[in-house]
């Protein structure tokens, strides 16, 4: 009884030995490596098991407009030209990595002589791309008591950049209330957009502001710049007012007396003057100039 079983036994370990030998078997050390820009990384395919000595490996690039060779019939091709190398058996080496590798690559090894003939494995790759310097706006002065934003964008990096801003040289923390410095301070502050809104300038928000944008790459500051703080002069704007208000009364009295005076008549009776009938009636008219009266003769026409 003993013996039965251990033949049996035996009988399934070897045909265990037998299924796992013919069949091709892929493993990777790393199936989401990544990289900085413009180093090299290294996709690992392992053949763990396989019995065929001359098995087909391919590469493919998995975009979103579908699988593209990037190794094909033993040849480096595709975006990776000149840039990469098999290293034996399967392994995808990238010699100088750039930010439009990052993708996810699909190892394929087809193994004729083997029962199960085919694996693949996926890996995705991540080049991360180190910020460029980020475009700052800061208003040079701002009314005391008004909103003012400050903002910051940089478009180059890889993974997507986050915000810090800084106040003379000090970080300026998300929440207000967890500083003493900042802690009388008004503002909302939004890593994702760089964006440092101010709800109510105090005195104390004047100072000179940079922003600084990161990832896991690296990081990148803009220069310097410098928001005043100013207080609005109510009384001299009040007393400016009343001047103005003042200038035009005067103008609109003294237009009104020229008016009533007649400085602005446009014609004048003298004494010498008289009106002339448009319209001839037969009858001369002549002025007396010592009696003060109308003396009229009749002419007749004939």
């Amino acid at each position: 009884m003993a013996k039965t079983r251990l033949a049996c036994l035996l009988t399934l370990l070897s045909t265990h030995c037998y299924f796992s030998v013919l069949a091709v078997v892929l493993k990777t050390s790393n199936e989401a490596p990544w990289t900085d820009e413009f180093d090299r990384i290294e996709l690992s395919c392992l053949i763990e098991s396989i019995s065929t000595s001359n098995p087909r490996i391919e590469w493919k690039k998995i975009t979103n407009e579908g699988p593209s060779y990037v190794y094909f019939d033993k040849k480096i091709s595709g975006d990776l030209e000149n840039r990469a190398m098999i290293r034996e058996p399967a392994t995808l080496l990238i010699t100088n990595a750039t930010r439009s590798d990052t993708a996810k690559y699909r190892c394929e090894v087809t193994a004729a002589d083997d029962q199960r003939s085919f694996d693949e494995i996926v890996i995705d790759l991540v080049v991360r791309v180190k910020p460029v310097m980020p475009k700052c706006s800061v208003p040079k002065s701002v009314p005391f008591g008004k909103s003012a934003e400050l903002s910051c964008v940089e478009e180059e990096g890889f993974p997507k950049s986050q915000y810090q801003w800084f106040k003379n040289k000090e970080e300026v923390p998300d929440d207000h209330k967890t500083s003493l410095k900042f802690f009388n301070s008004s503002y909302t502050l939004d890593a994702d957009s760089g964006t440092l809104q101010f709800i109510t300038v105090r005195k104390e928000d004047a100072g000179e502001y940079f922003c600084r944008a990161k990832n896991d790459a690296g990081y990148a500051e803009c220069p310097p710049q410098q928001m005043e703080v100013y207080d609005i002069d109510v009384l001299g704007i009040l007393m400016g007012v009343l001047v103005v208000v003042i200038v035009l009364m005067s103008i609109t009295a003294g237009i009104c007396c020229a008016y009533k005076r007649g400085y602005f008549s446009t014609q004048k009776q003298t004494g010498n003057n008289y009106k002339v009938p448009a319209k001839g009636d037969g009858v001369d008219y002549v002025r007396a100039e010592d009696e003060g009266d109308f003396r009229h003769k009749s002419s007749f026409v004939i």
